[in-house]
């Protein structure tokens, strides 16, 4: 019994340590990659759905203003119409 090895007498066998990590390590790389890109998507999803908002908004706000230049415009003729007969009464005897 004096011929006993210890754990700490015999060595360390890296290999299996070196097998491991080289099978964890890209693995979890490959996951945080892979969980990195699906919250990249999510973001430029709700991207994607802001700008279809403020395309919307900018499309009606185009229908408005034509709608606003056409009513202006039939302002602006009733205002020289009334212009007019305010200088016809004007200049009348």
């Amino acid at each position: 019994m004096t011929h006993i090895t210890t754990l700490a007498s015999a060595g360390t066998n890296y290999t299996p340590i070196g097998i491991l990590l080289a099978i964890i390590v890209p693995v979890c790389a490959a996951v945080a990659v892979i969980i990195w890109n699906y919250y990249r998507l999510q973001r430029h999803r709700a991207d994607a759905v802001a700008l279809a908002s403020y395309r919307k908004l900018a499309e009606e706000a185009v229908a408005n203003m034509t709608e606003l230049r056409s009513e202006m415009t039939k302002l602006a003729e009733n205002v020289s119409a009334v212009e007019q007969l305010t200088r016809d009464v004007e200049s009348a005897p």
